[in-house]
């Protein structure tokens, strides 16, 4: 059972989630929609769970309680709505505290009937059931009780029409969602700069990464995912080991936090020693560049996909400068070579998730029937965002250049794209590490702005600086 007594309140107004569901209800159309919240989730036996519980992101977009064990039910054919649940008693009060009735939290969303958990079954029964692709097993199971779907089919029973109604609502931010992740943004800039100053040689990578997750526990709800720390950069989910930093090597922290429903996402890339070599310097700033190159060309109606290959270009051109890359750009990137850099997109959707909607099927959150991912070419295909930017979108930007051995390794074996890359001057970076530099971008009327009302250093002068290095 969560901790009943420090079951957060209602993000927004009671308005706010009564006009969600009446424009989920015309999207829909017709048939009943029923929105799974989340149950706690045992550490290593029932009553250890992982701690707080982290509610579904759909049912707190549309009915806003946090509470374990709850059902929302939208019936779009009789233009009603109920919530379910068990209400709790003597005894879970004693161990967990108090919470409100069912009934009472209903009210608080302004969701007009209520009752318990074993209505679910006859409710549903004989009706055309719209849910969403369901991520927890004890979901799976009582979808498959309810609705006789095994749970190895209901990805693809899930409810297109529900699907496509959820992203519609939800890539779209309203003013207050977006005040959230500014804040949200401010405590990242807490746990990024804690790092900064804590990274030295001797440290380990375990000390530094722990710190950072204090800070989003002690000023947030905790990390938006399991942080990344590592000076094996070119690693790109590193988690922190208990090796100790050391001196000429390069720390990448990627980590966020979640404040109010709402997440930050952010990487920077520091020098163990505080100041960069001129070697590290010169990927550093291509990096750099094109990070900041986004803001020139991201704004509605462009497609990501497009920002991200004119990133892929400005990247290709600049390590042609250095002699890494070779030929011409444009076909070097329309074969891919830049993904010997680049292995990833340039960024997601970002927003209750730090891969925001992501479990609801990334060909309807990133892409649309104008844009279509390419599965087929290393590298693009794990870009997770290119359809076209709209006002209100929240993406991350997140350009990297990383030197992976056994890649390296690889294509030049393969002779992969061998006309656009010089392999022998790749080989004397195998050791060299990687480098990100992310932050998170708010598309506006006119172009973007990144979010969070101070920016964590990131150029190399001013990082420096930060960390106690002068120039």
């Amino acid at each position: 059972m969560c901790n009943f007594a420090e079951i957060l309140k209602i993000m927004f107004s009671k308005e706010t989630y009564i006009r969600r569901r009446a424009e989920l209800k015309a999207l829909v159309g017709k048939g009943l929609i029923v929105l799974f919240g989340n149950n706690d989730s045992p550490a290593n036996y029932p009553a250890n769970a992982y701690a707080p519980m982290r509610q579904d992101s759909s049912f707190l977009y549309y009915f806003g309680q946090h509470r374990d064990g709850l059902v929302g039910v939208i019936d779009v054919d009789n233009d009603a709505e109920m919530l379910l649940g068990d209400d709790i008693d003597v005894e879970d009060i004693v161990w967990m505290g108090y919470t409100p009735s069912v009934a009472e939290l209903a009210a608080e969303v302004g969701v007009g009937q209520w009752g318990p958990l074993s209505q679910l079954a006859a409710i549903v029964k004989g009706r055309e059931v719209h849910f969403l692709p369901p991520y927890r097993h004890d979901t799976k199971i009582m979808i498959m009780d309810l609705l006789g779907i095994h749970p190895s089919q209901q990805k693809e029973a899930a409810s297109l029409r529900l699907i496509k109604a959820v992203v519609k609502m939800r890539s779209t931010k309203e003013a207050q969602e977006i005040s959230a992740i500014e804040r949200a943004c401010d405590v990242g800039y807490e746990m990024h700069t804690t790092a900064q100053r804590l990274i030295r040689p001797g440290v380990t990578e375990r000390f530094v990464g722990g710190q950072v997750d204090g800070i989003a526990r002690s000023l947030a709800q905790g990390v938006s995912f399991a942080t990344i720390f590592s000076q094996h950069g070119e690693i790109m989910h590193g988690n922190p080991s208990d090796m100790p930093l050391l001196e000429g090597r390069l720390a990448l922290c990627d980590a966020g936090c979640e404040l109010d429903d709402y997440c930050s996402d952010n990487t920077r890339t520091m020098p163990v020693s505080g100041k960069f070599t001129q070697h590290q310097l010169e990927i550093y700033s291509i990096v750099e560049a094109c990070h900041d190159y986004v803001l020139e060309v991201a704004r509605p109606g462009v497609k990501y996909a497009d920002v991200h290959f004119a990133v892929c270009r400005l990247m290709t051109d600049r390590l042609k400068e250095l002699g890494l890359m070779k030929g011409d750009t444009e076909e070097a990137v329309r074969a891919g070579a830049h993904a010997m850099f680049l292995p990833h997109g340039l960024g997601h959707m970002m927003g209750m998730d730090v891969h925001d909607m992501e479990g609801l099927g990334q060909i309807y959150v990133g892409f649309d029937d104008e844009t279509q991912p390419n599965l087929e070419q290393f590298g693009t295909n794990c870009l997770r965002m290119g359809r076209r930017l709209q006002e209100g979108f929240v993406v991350t930007d997140e350009p990297g250049i990383y030197f992976i051995p056994h890649l390296i390794d690889l294509w030049r074996k393969e002779g992969h794209c061998k006309e656009y890359l010089n392999f022998d001057l790749l080989d004397t970076y195998k050791d060299f590490g990687g480098i990100r530099i992310e932050d998170d971008l708010l598309i506006t009327s006119d172009g973007c702005r990144f979010l969070g009302t101070k920016r964590i250093p990131y150029h190399p002068q001013e990082l420096e600086e930060f960390m106690g290095v002068k120039s």
